[in-house]
């Protein structure tokens, strides 16, 4: 895969805890399972395409605690160019907790830490290696004005810009939006940004075109277990999904967004790399973890070879 992707985002470390049930206000509970993992919804995306072959620069930062250590190690692990990932002096890397249940779904907090420093003069210095990408990936757990800036900043040069609206955040400004190549909710975050039911496929795609008329060129909301849905000015297409049995849904979005990534901007077709994405995504919720659920592009060849049917073009 001949793909270039840059990642301006987030950092995280995952701190997973396996539960039966959430406790109650002033219960204590025990948990079958705890677990240490790299996450963040930046480095989840660059690390699903780097799994599958594209070539990655991560634009980023982390604080100067151990954890800082350990992201840097895993970037260099995976091939990941992190030569722009800073270290923020006296900060905390930037961490999430996560409560996953006995169906596989899971509640998450994020704590921003060292994340929350990431500057438009972070974009400005990674400009050299930014240049080279063919995509610009792009999320919400860091600041704003910095994410308005990495928008700006790709238009001007000429980048494709894929904006994963996560946390969704009432106050994002759409107007600011104008020129992104594709943008990437859940249902939930497309609700809360519009304003518009997206219970049903279509009540999202009723709220997927009140985003094309504020100058979105294509909007793909996630749907989980029923898929995905593509609304742009030509089409409103359902991706079908993927039914597996499903260990953690932790991270799946991020690795829709990853391997989209890589099949699009290695030439891949649209609907395709849409098809080819919801499959990576489904193959993740198999099993356990965030990154160390993304499969390498070997093992996801052969999970493809054993569905029915060649992907939908």
């Amino acid at each position: 895969m001949n793909a270039r992707i840059g990642v301006i985002g987030s950092c995280m470390v995952d701190l997973v805890t396996t539960i039966r049930r959430m406790p109650d206000a002033g219960e204590t509970l025990e948990a079958p399972r705890f677990a240490l993992g790299h996450g963040g919804k930046g480095a989840n995306q660059a690390v699903a395409a780097a799994r599958l072959g594209a070539a990655v620069t991560m634009v980023g930062c982390v604080g100067d605690d151990l954890f800082a250590d350990g992201t840097l190690g895993n970037f260099a692990h995976l091939d990941i160019d992190a030569g722009h990932v800073r270290r923020v002096p006296g900060m905390t890397s930037g961490v999430a907790p996560i409560f996953v249940d006995e169906n596989g779904e899971n509640r998450i907090l994020i704590v921003k830490g060292a994340n929350a420093d990431l500057a438009p003069s972070d974009v400005d210095a990674a400009a050299p290696a930014l240049l080279t990408c063919d995509l610009i990936l792009l999320q919400l757990e860091i600041p704003l004005d910095t994410v308005y800036y990495a928008i700006d900043w790709a238009r001007r040069h000429g980048r494709r810009i894929i904006l994963n609206p996560a946390p969704a955040v009432p106050d994002l400004a759409l107007d600011r939006l104008v020129g992104v190549d594709f943008f990437m909710p859940n249902q939930t975050e497309l609700a809360i940004l519009t304003g518009h039911r997206a219970d049903t496929p279509e009540d999202a795609a009723a709220a997927a075109r009140h985003l094309l008329a504020h100058g979105i060129s294509t909007v793909v909301v996630t749907l989980g277990a029923h898929g995905a849905l593509l609304v742009n000015a030509e089409q409103t297409r359902l991706i079908p999904p993927v039914h597996v049995a499903v260990r953690d849904t932790t991270g799946a979005g991020d690795a829709f967004i990853g391997a989209f990534a890589a099949h699009y901007a290695s030439g891949t077709p649209l609907v395709e790399s849409l098809t080819r994405a919801a499959r990576y995504a489904a193959m993740s919720v198999t099993a356990e973890g965030t990154q160390t659920s993304f499969p390498t592009y070997e093992a996801f060849v052969e999970f493809c070879a054993n569905l029915d049917g060649p992907p939908a073009r």
